[in-house]
């Protein structure tokens, strides 16, 4: 039995990477059944209870001690988790780990992350000096990639969002869940738009596009809108902000709502316009279109992962060209059945990322 640590923004209430500690778990529970997990998490009773793992506090320091010490790998698990546009200190905090973990001489791999971006000289040098030390890295995309290769750091293998390994979901689950809040039954006929959005710094520009196109869709497609939020209660109110300025009244659920659950409601729609990155990534793990709205390089990454184009920005958001897409993706997906054949490419190559780390359990 090998035991394996992770490391990652886990127990925060974020559905992304939530998803993403799921997936990982899975992930190596398939390539090694009997592996035994512990992760690092700012709820660790939580966390221990979903996924049935043994967990330790973010700052619990004798926890983490032991953990690494009677690990065989520790791995610094999916997600953003080395960028300084956000915070500085959570850098600093998930390199601590992987240096910790190096000098008690433990193997250490980044799984399926998304590297970047990095302004400040002096995280880039953090990050390039402790990377030269890790045993192995799998990045999510080819932008994560170049920020390593600027670095120096070129031993790297890009692979998938490692989310995209996961098993579908069961859609009468968010089916249930959209009976709760009064929404037309699938077999009516009528069409849902999912919309799955974020505040991000004071990015709001976009808000009054985007309300003026679901108010026409609403109307001229008779279309269901239906906001779905992955981080509540920050989302909800983002959501709650633009339906207040729309013409027809959207509906928007309040969550949380566990992994599971999310990626249900993902495949509960017709159609997904999303500016956060899992919420487009489970709606192409569901088979359905998704529509990206960017704020970071990450979501334009993705998109370009299978053969998409961001529609727009947060600060510049054409309204007809968003409604002429979803008009489009609503009445025929034929244009788009090349990016549901690069999913499914895209799926197979996110299970290597646990090969991948189970490579360096039979190297130690």
């Amino acid at each position: 039995m090998s035991n394996i640590v992770i490391s990652g923004y886990y127990g925060f209430g974020n559905a992304g990477d939530e998803a993403m500690l799921c997936a990982i778990i899975d992930a190596i529970r398939d390539v090694e059944g009997d592996a035994h997990i512990t992760v690092i998490s700012g709820n660790p009773q939580e966390t221990s209870r979903k996924h049935n793992i043994k967990a330790v506090g973010t700052f619990a320091a004798f926890g983490i001690f032991n953990a690494i010490s009677n690990a065989d790998l520790v791995i610094s698990g999916g997600g953003s988790l080395l960028q300084d546009a956000t915070s500085i200190r959570n850098t600093y905090y998930y390199l601590s780990i992987m240096g910790l973990a190096k000098l008690l001489g433990k193997p250490v791999m980044l799984y399926s992350q998304g590297i970047g971006p990095l302004y400040r000289n002096s995280t880039k040098r953090a990050v390039r000096f402790m990377l030269q030390y890790v045993d192995g890295i799998t990045v999510r995309d080819t932008i994560s990639k170049d920020e390593l290769f600027a670095l120096g750091i070129k031993n790297v293998e890009v692979t998938a969002d490692a989310v995209l390994a996961m098993h579908k979901a069961d859609l009468s689950i968010g089916a249930n869940i959209l009976t709760k809040y009064n929404c037309a039954p699938s077999e009516s006929g009528i069409k849902r738009i999912g919309i799955a959005v974020r505040r991000w710094k004071d990015d709001t520009a976009y808000r009054k596009s985007l309300a003026d196109v679901l108010s026409r869709l609403s109307i001229d497609q008779n279309a269901e809108i239906i906001f779905v939020p992955m981080s509540h209660p920050d989302d909800t109110k983002e959501a709650k902000a633009i339906a207040s300025l729309m013409t027809i009244k959207p509906i928007v659920l309040e969550g949380p709502f566990t992994t599971e659950e999310q990626l249900s409601l993902s495949g509960n729609v017709d159609l997904m316009i999303g500016i956060r990155l899992h919420a487009l990534v489970f709606s192409s793990l569901m088979g359905k279109p998704v529509i990206g709205i960017s704020y970071d390089p990450k979501i334009t990454s993705f998109l370009h992962m299978i053969e998409q184009e961001p529609i727009g920005t947060m600060t510049e958001l054409h309204p007809e060209v968003l409604y002429d897409r979803c008009i489009e993706l609503l009445n025929s997906t034929e244009s788009y059945q090349h990016s549901f054949d690069r999913i499914q490419t895209l799926r197979k190559v996110s299970k290597r990322n646990a090969e991948f780390a189970i490579s360096l359990l039979e190297e130690c």
